[in-house]
């Protein structure tokens, strides 16, 4: 659940509503070790499956073993997602296939692979967190394959090729390597020409362009952009870091022509925020949308 505290934004609860302590924690550790309220919810999102799994079980977290681990793994792969409704309601040779324009996979019914992958990591650290604490069980119910273990490492590597990774659990599933998904070029003039707002043109151009992520360019405020030398300056997602990056020119451009469509509109100075609702009254853009806005698109 989402508390709306700055030093613990997300809380873990029980079925009584009481705060789960080890998962808040393990929680503290990682904003100590520098990651974001983003990356604590998703860690969150793999307990809080866990946990539900030991109350059907009827297992106490700390008392969970590998054959707990196993059941959960299997389980994992094997059942339906609750928001899986809109997937049975499509044809079943659409659910799961790549969209034929920008290769993106659709949902299938159940949790994808690399969910799976994540959700197994998670949890070794949770356990290994504990274990090291004297808090938790001493065996880690997510132990590391030891088959990696035996024998010389890279006995056999070629200096060609790119170092395996080493640290592999024991349930995690193989993740398929995905290839970069691109939109050819007579599509993406379709969808720009589609767009209705210079603020959109912007944000659209500057985005490609410039590689970054939504959220961090959602972020840029009035002082990140620096027209004279084509930078803006956004805070990385990992390091939370402020990174100049290049954009194109008629990224600014676009950005120079919607500013004077909010002349006189918003709020000016160096720290306001560069992007900003197309509705009355004007705030900042966020990704985040209230469930009963009248569209939940953020515009």
């Amino acid at each position: 659940m989402e508390t709306g505290d700055r030093y613990e934004p997300y809380r873990l609860v029980d079925a009584d509503g009481a705060a789960v302590v080890p998962a808040a924690v393990f929680f503290q550790e990682l904003f100590a070790a520098g990651k974001t309220a983003a990356t604590v919810r998703s860690y969150g999102m793999d307990l809080l499956r866990w946990w539900g799994f030991l109350h059907a079980v009827k297992v106490p977290w700390d008392r969970a073993t590998r054959v707990d681990a196993r059941d959960f793994s299997c389980w994992i792969q094997l059942t339906v997602k609750p928001r899986a409704t809109a997937a049975r309601r499509r044809p079943a040779r659409t659910v799961g296939a790549p969209n034929p324009v920008t290769g993106k996979t659709s949902p299938g019914l159940g949790s994808a692979p690399s969910t799976v992958a994540h959700s197994e990591t998670v949890l070794r650290r949770f356990y290994d967190l504990h274990r090291d604490a004297g808090s938790g069980p001493v065996l880690n119910p997510f132990p590391l394959d030891l088959a990696r273990r035996t024998g010389r490492a890279h006995a056999h590597h070629n200096p060609m090729e790119a170092w395996a990774p080493e640290r592999t659990g024991r349930y995690r599933p193989t993740v398929p390597r995905r290839i970069p998904r691109l939109i050819p070029d007579e599509w993406f003039n379709t969808l720009f020409a589609a767009l209705r707002s210079n603020r959109d043109r912007a944000m659209i151009v500057f985005w490609i362009s410039s590689g970054v992520r939504a959220s961090e360019l959602i972020g840029v405020r009035q002082c990140d952009i620096d027209p004279g030398q084509q930078l803006i300056s956004v805070v990385r997602k990992g390091s939370r870091g402020r990174q100049q990056v290049p954009a194109s020119a008629d990224a600014f451009v676009w950005l120079r022509l919607y500013q004077q469509d909010l002349h006189g509109l918003v709020p000016r100075g160096r720290t306001q925020p560069v992007w900003w609702t197309l509705r009355r009254p004007f705030q900042p853009l966020t990704l985040r949308v209230p469930i009963n806005h009248p569209r939940r698109s953020g515009a």
